[in-house]
């Protein structure tokens, strides 16, 4: 009996460290500086972008040294 007294000590000790912690989390989630709707925007619209002119370049990358094979394995 007195393993499951001590085992309920220790959760009570647990569930006050997790609610600190939350608290904490708060507070320091209070003081971040959030960027405006329109800089993310702004910004997500640049990552869309280079994403796409990665992959175009990457593609075409692929695409000339794929012909530059083929044309080698043909000689």
């Amino acid at each position: 009996m007195a393993s499951s007294h001590a085992a309920s000590n220790e959760d009570i000790h647990m569930i006050g460290r997790v609610k600190k912690f939350a608290q904490e989390v708060k507070v320091e989630l209070g003081k971040v500086s959030w960027t405006s709707r329109q800089e993310l925007w702004g910004s997500t619209l640049v990552v869309v972008a280079s994403v796409i002119l990665l992959a175009l370049f990457i593609g075409l990358c692929d695409f000339i040294l794929a012909q530059l094979i083929r044309r080698v394995i043909r000689w």
